[in-house]
């Protein structure tokens, strides 16, 4: 479908025309060719839906979609289906795959597959060779091939300089890296929280400080090379702190929480479920109040996905010997609003999964421009409705929400030429 009729629109699209207004929007091939007041019905289907919003498309900044190696728990095309499914018209793809996107064939293999698809597909590459921490990957080349920053995943390098000579390296042409906070050998063989909760079930916890302390580091390490770093997934009042203070420093630094972070505690694992099993691990209510804090008053700029898709052979075991990571990508944005509903508006929530994933990556915002070619995600913020085996797209059904009632649902989105509209 390429022609749709979208009647009463709410517009929210800070610096663009059309900025909290409510209008009719006819779109035709892709663009949006006419907005107002009760237009004339025009090509193709018209919609009605009271509470209809519409934004500048948003973007995932951290999806694992398993391509190539391990297709059968994801696969690219499909992983994109997943994010149409969840609102987005972008998605940033992790290099953790096998083999890793370390260099420029890997890239382009990406771009291909995704080609012509509804959802941009966003590389990212590996800081090093082969996700080692050892020897920096050909960064200039990646970017060249089409890379937009780059990322050890959750195999952060345990060598400093490696990590000060990717963060100069990638001055030479505006690049940006990606920092996933954890000190691997303060965490090493937690499974969970370090807390009152994991002491209670008997499970080797993973403290706050292995964040704090990479991130300390990380940062320590911007500041002296005045290059640009983006926080994956923070998880710990001590690193909202870390990144207040950073930002209050003047440093170009950027930084995201998982959606499921803002909604789930430690307690959730009182019934070892693995499905809650993720990582950075789920926190006490006292962190994920301090993450909601920062995602409020900006310092946390982005909320993620961290799509991570298993199949039942890494999810339906013991605890211990069960992967990290659920899928996201469909409920990532119900998980954030229904979380932060009663302290932000929807405006400042989109904020964070549009405006704020693209400044991390140096994208520009599609402004909702009579005549171009439209990039829009439609939600409905006060939508009530509950997430159901049905509304899995993703391969894999690792997945803790099935059963959640959700307040605030992605509807569709309109990209590269297409209209997908979701039932």
């Amino acid at each position: 479908m390429k022609d749709l009729l979208l009647r009463q629109v709410k517009v929210l699209d800070p610096g663009g025309p059309l900025h909290n207004t409510v209008t009719d929007l006819q779109m035709e091939n892709g663009r949006l060719v006419k907005a107002g007041a009760k237009l004339p019905k025009g090509k193709g289907e018209e919609i009605a839906m009271e509470g209809l919003h519409a934004s500048p498309g948003w973007v995932d900044l951290r999806a694992h979609f398993r391509d190539p190696g391990e297709e059968y728990k994801e696969g690219l095309v499909n992983g994109l289906d997943a994010a149409a499914a969840g609102g987005y018209t972008a998605v940033a793809v992790l290099p953790s795959t096998n083999p890793p996107v370390d260099q420029r064939a890997a890239v382009e293999y990406l771009l291909r597959k995704g080609q012509g698809h509804a959802v941009r597909v966003l590389p990212l590459g590996a800081i090093t060779k082969g996700l080692k921490g050892e020897q920096l990957a050909e960064h200039f080349d990646m970017s060249d091939a089409g890379v937009v920053a780059f990322t050890d995943d959750l195999a952060p390098s345990r060598n400093a300089r490696v990590m000060l000579l990717a963060l100069q390296y990638v001055m030479n042409f505006d690049g940006r890296v990606m920092a996933h906070a954890q000190d691997v050998d303060l965490a090493a063989l937690g499974q969970m929280h370090e807390g009152v909760m994991s002491t209670r079930l008997g499970m080797r916890g993973i403290p706050p400080m292995a964040e704090a302390v990479r991130l300390a580091r990380d940062l320590e390490l911007l500041a002296y090379t005045g290059s640009r770093l983006h926080v994956d997934l923070v998880s710990t009042a001590e690193g909202v702190e870390l990144i207040r203070q950073a930002k209050a420093k003047k440093l170009r630094v950027t930084a995201s929480v998982a959606a499921h972070h803002l909604m789930l505690d430690d307690g959730s694992l009182r019934g070892f479920d693995t499905n809650y099993k993720v990582m950075p691990p789920l926190r006490s209510l006292e962190h994920m109040e301090a993450l909601r804090e920062g995602v409020k008053d900006g310092t946390i700029d982005s909320i993620v996905s961290d799509h991570r898709p298993e199949d039942t052979e890494h999810k339906k075991v013991e605890f211990a010997q069960a992967a990290f990571g659920i899928i996201g990508l469909e409920t990532a944005y119900a998980v954030a609003n229904t979380a932060l509903k009663s302290r932000m508006s929807a405006r400042r929530i989109v904020e964070r999964f549009c405006q704020g994933p693209r400044a991390a990556l140096g994208l520009s915002v599609p402004h909702l421009v009579e005549g171009e070619m439209a990039e829009i995600t439609l939600f409905a913020p006060e939508h009530q409705w509950m997430f159901t085996e049905k509304d899995i797209v993703s391969r894999s059904r690792n997945t803790p929400f099935v059963g959640h009632r959700f307040t605030g649902k992605a509807m569709g989105i309109v990209s590269n030429g297409q209209v997908r509209m979701i039932s």
